[in-house]
């Protein structure tokens, strides 16, 4: 992806393959959810009009994740621009207004981070200058403590940070259920396949008649009370 003269940002999609997400996923036929979460992602990005790199596993380099993502970020950055977006495929509920609105704080000088309710986060906006990538390859990637260890680097050299709102990740069949308790959040193209998917793989899927438009109610095996999600 070569830079523009109008762009000093470019957005890096850093995710695998659906075929490997389902190797590591806790979630059965993983691949099918992570092919139409990294479709989802790639429109949204597109949407932006900003550049964007898009490096599965098969470009990343490094052996362990930390490296990996660091080594995605350095790349960004060698190839000309300023400012990197980096983003995963597993928030259904990430919106083309987040990046943009990353975007906007990164040209006021913020580093904007999108924190996720695991304690990682699902964006992090940073200029060049306050990137340093033996820091960074020593934070506990994949671990709670994250979000809290990043944020703490960047306020120990004095950066502004600029926090979007908290959302969701996908990382196991139990956070499908906290998804689907924000469908207001998520799309009702994705809304849709999310239905069909927990139908074939996990959950009794029911349609029902009622006054709404179109109700599926989303039961869990072995949980309890189920869950409604309402396409408006």
């Amino acid at each position: 992806m070569q830079k523009t003269l109008e762009h000093k940002t470019a957005i890096l999609i850093f995710a695998n393959s659906p075929e490997e997400d389902g190797r590591q996923k806790r979630i059965a036929k993983s691949d099918l959810l992570f092919s139409e979460l990294n479709r989802q992602t790639l429109l949204k990005v597109k949407k932006t009009k900003l550049p964007y790199f898009q490096i599965t596993q098969e470009k990343q380099t490094g052996r362990s994740f930390g490296e990996r993502i660091v080594n995605a970020i350095q790349h960004v950055y060698d190839s000309g621009f300023e400012n990197v977006i980096a983003i995963g495929n597993d928030t259904p509920q990430l919106k083309t207004t987040h990046i943009l609105e990353a975007n906007a704080n990164l040209a006021k000088g913020k580093t904007v981070i999108g924190p996720a309710f695991d304690g990682g986060f699902y964006l992090l906006g940073l200029n060049r200058t306050n990137f340093n990538a033996s820091l960074f390859k020593r934070l506990p990637w994949k671990l709670l403590t994250l979000f809290t260890q990043l944020s703490s680097l960047f306020e120990s050299k004095q950066v502004s940070i600029y926090h979007l709102e908290t959302l969701h990740d996908i990382d196991s069949r139990r956070d499908i259920e906290k998804v689907l308790n924000y469908t207001k959040s998520l799309s009702k193209i994705f809304l849709k396949f999310l239905a069909s998917f927990c139908k074939k793989v996990m959950l009794t899927f029911k349609q029902q008649k009622t006054g709404y438009p179109q109700i599926y109610s989303l039961s869990f095996f072995n949980k309890g009370s189920p869950y409604t999600a309402l396409l408006q």
